[in-house]
């Protein structure tokens, strides 16, 4: 039915929450343990750094596909307010409808495939197990690591 970004972001599928009849009560309820756990993971994937600076760089979201894009919609809408110069959504498969209405949203967006019908993100993998709150953040913690390395100056042997 929506999504939630830091910064307070909350994105509402209306479509979903119309048709569904889903009371502002049940809404309020969902985005509250949302927020909860977004605060967990950024608490626990950032491990004490900083929410980089993106202000006048490019920024590339990547989702592993986008169905009716309440996530990256939220995703865009929170990062539009740190002022990237240019923000890219890229996904590997998206609902053709969904990627037409990033066009709008994005400054560029990329999918491999937009098949139609779509049905589900899922259906287009051979393998769609989530990935673990470990695997994460031993990801970011080597790409802070790589930065880290990279940011060091040369000190020529002494």
């Amino acid at each position: 039915m929506g999504a939630v970004a830091s910064g307070g972001v909350r994105v509402l599928n209306e479509d979903v929450v119309e048709g569904l009849n889903i009371s502002n009560e049940v809404i309020e309820q969902v985005a509250r343990i949302e927020r909860d756990e977004l605060e967990r993971r950024e608490l626990l994937y950032r491990g004490g750094r900083p929410a980089p600076d993106v202000r006048g760089r490019v920024v590339i979201l990547v989702d592993d596909g986008l169905a009716t894009g309440s996530t990256m919609r939220a995703a865009v809408v929170a990062l539009r307010r740190l002022e990237p110069a240019r923000i890219v959504m890229a996904a590997p498969t998206a609902a053709p409808s969904t990627l037409a209405e990033f066009e709008n949203l994005a400054d560029e967006c990329v999918s491999v495939i937009a098949p139609e019908p779509f049905r589900a993100v899922g259906l287009w993998y051979d393998d769609f197990s989530q990935t673990t709150d470990a695997e994460v953040r031993d990801l970011l913690e080597r790409v802070a690591a790589d930065h880290n390395e990279q940011a060091e100056p040369a000190t020529n042997g002494r």
